[in-house]
């Protein structure tokens, strides 16, 4: 039987002619930081002191004990970053030049020092580039001349920290007369709940007459089969499969499968992996507004809640099984049910896989290609061939993978960015998209669809980023306009869109310890990587508010706050839309250090409001007010799998808490459907002084997230903002806080695309309907407050939702002073308004930088009350409660 040992004791890292200890798996920069040698590179500015760790040559080197007792011996090394040659006692094993794949080398009867060598990342990708010409990209740094992931270069979220190293498991393999070298397994669904797997099987042979047999087995069921030569098939058909579905349309049972390889009836070695019966297409047909991209999962037409995923470290041999699935596992919460896997990452360990095949996690893999032209010559072309093969078949047992995907928009860039030009006919990857790499997702998996990249319209007859057709990408908000914007079309598939907003309080002050924080200070604007970043933060932030000048706390507030309202307006009026929109696809869920960017979980795992945010956004029920045409509409969006009926109380109110007029509307959407309610002319909210309540009751109303109580009445409780607080802070302890400062209130004592600025796109907008027999055409792209904040979390019965509607920009909003009781409990703090509290938010990494919330922006009507869950407080307090609490104030 073939047998593994694990190669990771005893490694040293040469460094400066000394040596240290090093981890394998790990990384240079990481043994350097566990040997005091380096600084925290995520710390201050230090990333910049660093530099020179990237265009040096490292050196790791171990002992390989002799072995014996099998005909061969194999030194397996799981993931090589990136450029290096391999020596045993100063012999030649081989050289590598790819970081996304594995090799193996023959040490049989060998034994002595073994070195790897690595070679400067930048040197390699410099001298290619100096053999193949210069090609044009979206950043300064080499990235793509290599097989490497590419933001290790730096992004306009990332730092630059070029890594080396022996980043995936090493291991002895010991094996006798055969060994499975390979196997592809084709996972389908029959008629009447038949699933078959056919298990495509390849081996080396270290004797090559000896008889060879496999057996399989899955479900209960067995197969045999005898192996000609060094390949062979074997199928297995199990009745009545349970199927795979993603979560929230159904379970998602996996079966374990294993394949022995077998000689003379002895076991030779072993290949287990688990998979999933489902089915899953990519409708690209043509239609009245274009052409389509729906992603059909058993017969089941989604709308794709999704997140883009970059590594979850710069350091990705840091990430764990445990962190993986913490992370995923966030997503899953908020709702998300599709993570696209960013094409300037890697592609990700088993583990991230394994936890979105247990938690119904549809997957999109980009091949790693990212924002640059790609030269199609040697030595890269035969890596990318290579590298494609060996990680599609090793991917292919997994359930939750649903589709390939070429580049991150390198045929946007080649049409949009001046790059046709600049090349003037050199090759620059496309070969890849339409060529190699769908030839090789046709051959191996042809379960899976493929898409040549994102954005893609499809074929060249449309621009590569035409709303109108297949995927798009919406960067023009952000870089440009007002995310009032995002209602003016309706894509076919969102694929990436953000809004920027800092990390939590306490990531940043870790971040840059002793640092003064303010938007402009060293530290801050050293960890915002874009493209004049904060000037974007700040434009689009006064549309909206006045700008806080000087105060960092309220800056900081306000544009979490931003972030959220942003992102809602994209996916409440795309979501508004099914089925002419199939998806959205949030840039982005997480980040890989502590910065200011567009992630909805900062560098440190806490989670922002928007994060909050896309709970309510991606639940199955979505209530939104929208502007169609001349109408007001609340759109009543059913994605679950059952109709949803019920009463629309409708509320027309004023800032100051009264109710101007109301009225009740019944309303039904059936399931996987979007109905829409025209609002009444009387209900309509008129100047900056009015909005719209609206609140839906009915059979599972209710999304994610525990329900907001409402005390009964309008009245305000007696005291005023200034009263302070009863009680000692244990139990039930009450009072009422509030601030002075305008714009964003805070108690007194309170603590201290996207960047690269992508470019405008020349498809032309897409003016499309919804389901058949509604109004078509865009919303109005009005400069209007909808939505954000308002939600199940605000709701006045707990079995609703509710959407609320602004007419007028927060800064023209003659906002009542808030007035509100604060009560703590361990465990909780409750807020109960006395006035109009808008987009309340209790930021717990002030009360303690282990504590979270288990809710964001929150906006409450006089007399209703919110309970906030908090974990990882020791000393709840209620002074301490109310001074982590930020909520909008009149602006001055």
């Amino acid at each position: 039987m073939l047998q593994a040992t694990p190669l990771t004791e005893g490694w040293i890292l040469r460094h400066e002619g000394g040596e240290l200890p090093a981890v394998v798996p790990g990384c240079v920069h990481t043994d350097l930081l566990a040997a005091g040698a380096i600084p925290d590179p995520f710390l201050g500015r230090n990333e910049t002191d660093l530099a020179w760790v990237g265009r040096r040559d490292w050196t790791y080197e171990s002992e390989l004990p002799p072995v014996d007792g099998h005909e061969q011996t194999d030194l397996v090394f799981d993931g090589l970053d990136t450029v290096a040659e391999i020596l045993l006692d100063g012999q030649l094993l081989g050289r590598t030049r790819n970081m996304h794949r594995s090799y193996r080398f023959d040490v049989t009867g060998m034994a002595g020092r073994l070195a790897v060598r690595f070679v400067s990342a930048y040197a390699e990708a410099e001298a290619v580039r100096g053999k193949l010409g210069e090609r044009p990209a979206a950043y300064a740094e080499p990235y793509q001349y290599l097989r490497k992931m590419a933001c290790s270069f730096g992004w306009d979220w990332g730092p630059t920290l070029v890594t080396a190293g022996i980043w995936r498991p090493v291991r002895i393999e010991r094996w006798s007369t055969a060994r499975i070298a390979r196997v592809r397994p084709l996972v389908t669904v029959g008629e009447q709940g038949l699933g078959v797997v056919e298990l495509a099987v390849e081996v080396e042979r270290a004797r090559v007459e000896a008889p060879l047999r496999v057996e399989a087995s899955v479900g209960g069921v067995r197969a045999i089969a005898s192996l000609d030569g060094t390949e062979g098939v074997v199928r297995l058909e199990v009745p009545d499969v349970g199927l795979w579905w993603p979560r929230g349309y159904g379970e998602q049972p996996l079966y374990d499968v294993e394949l022995t390889l077998l000689h003379e009836g002895r076991p030779l070695d072993v290949w287990r992996r688990r998979v999933g019966f489902r089915t899953v297409e990519l409708d690209r047909s043509a239609d009245a507004h274009g052409t389509g991209f729906t992603l059909v999962v058993n017969g089941e037409r989604l709308f794709a809640r999704g997140v883009n995923w970059i590594p979850d470290d710069v350091f990705p041999s840091r990430i764990t099984r445990e962190r993986y699935r913490e992370r995923l596992g966030q997503a899953a919460d908020a709702g998300v049910d599709l993570v696209r896997i960013w094409g300037g990452g890697i592609y990700e360990s088993e583990d991230f896989y394994d936890a979105c095949d247990e938690l119904g996690l549809l997957v999109w893999q980009d091949f790693p290609f990212a924002c640059a032209a790609y030269p199609e010559e040697q030595p890269l072309r035969g890596e990318v061939e290579a590298e494609a093969r060996e990680n599609v078949v090793r991917l292919m047992p997994h359930p939750s993978l649903v589709l390939w995907n070429g580049n991150n928009e390198n045929l946007w860039g080649f049409r949009d960015w001046g790059w046709e030009a600049r090349l003037a006919g050199d090759s620059w990857g496309e070969g890849y998209y339409l060529g190699v790499l769908p030839r090789v997702v046709a051959e191996l998996d042809p379960t899976r669809p493929y898409t040549a990249g994102s954005p893609w319209s499809g074929s060249w007859e449309h621009h590569p980023n035409d709303p109108a057709h297949g995927t798009h990408h919406s960067w023009e908000v952000w870089n440009r306009e007002d995310y009032a914007e995002y209602r003016g079309e309706v894509p076919r598939f969102v694929a990436e869109f953000g809004w920027q907003a800092p990390p939590a309080y306490a990531t940043l002050a870790r971040a840059l310890p002793g640092e003064v924080l303010a938007a402009d200070s060293p530290g801050v604007l050293h960890h915002q990587k874009a493209d004049d970043g904060n000037g974007k933060l700040r434009r689009g932030l006064e549309r909206h508010f006045a700008f806080p000048e000087g105060d960092f706390d309220r800056w900081h507030y306000l544009m979490q706050v931003n972030q959220a309202r942003a992102v809602a307006a994209g996916i409440e009026h795309w979501r508004s839309h099914w089925p002419a929109c199939a998806g959205t696809v949030v840039w982005q869920l997480n980040d890989c250090w502590p910065v200011t960017s567009w992630a909805a979980i900062d560098g440190d795992g806490r989670e922002k409001p928007l994060y909050h945010e896309l709970r309510r956004l991606y639940a199955d029920r979505l209530l939104t007010v929208r502007t169609r045409g001349r109408k007001l509409v609340l759109a009543a969006v059913n994605q679950a799998g059952e109709p949803w009926a019920g009463v629309l109380r409708l509320r027309r109110m004023s800032v100051d808490g009264k109710v101007i007029d109301e009225t009740e509307l019944k309303f039904r959407a059936a399931r996987r459907t979007v109905t829409d309610v025209t609002v009444p002319p009387e209900l309509v909210p008129v100047g900056p002084k009015e909005f719209l309540v609206a609140d839906a009751g009915g059979d599972g109303g209710v999304g994610r997230g525990a329900a907001v109580g409402a005390d009964t009445g309008w009245g305000s409780a007696a005291g005023t903002d200034r009263e302070g607080i009863a009680g000692t802070g244990r139990g039930s302890t009450a009072g009422a806080g509030a601030a002075e400062a305008a714009g964003a209130g805070v108690a007194e004592d309170a603590g201290a695309g996207r960047g690269s600025d992508k470019k405008a796109g020349a498809g032309a907008e897409a003016d499309m309907g919804r389901d058949p027999g509604t109004e078509a055409g865009t919303d109005t792209a009005a400069d209007a407050e909808t939505g954000a904040g308002a939600g199940q979390d605000a709701g006045t019965r707990p079995d609703g939702l509710r959407a609320l509607y602004f007419p007028s920009p927060d800064r023209e909003i003659p906002y009542p002073r808030p007035e509100f009781d604060v009560a703590v409990v361990p465990g909780a703090v409750t807020v109960t308004a006395r006035t109009l509290v808008r987009d309340l938010l209790l930021q717990a990494d002030r009360l303690d930088p282990a504590a979270r919330a288990d809710r964001g922006l929150v906006t409450l009507l006089p007399g209703e009350r919110v309970t906030i869950g908090v974990s990882g407080w020791k000393t709840p307090d209620p002074d301490a409660a109310r001074s982590a609490l930020y909520y909008l104030e009149p602006s001055r």
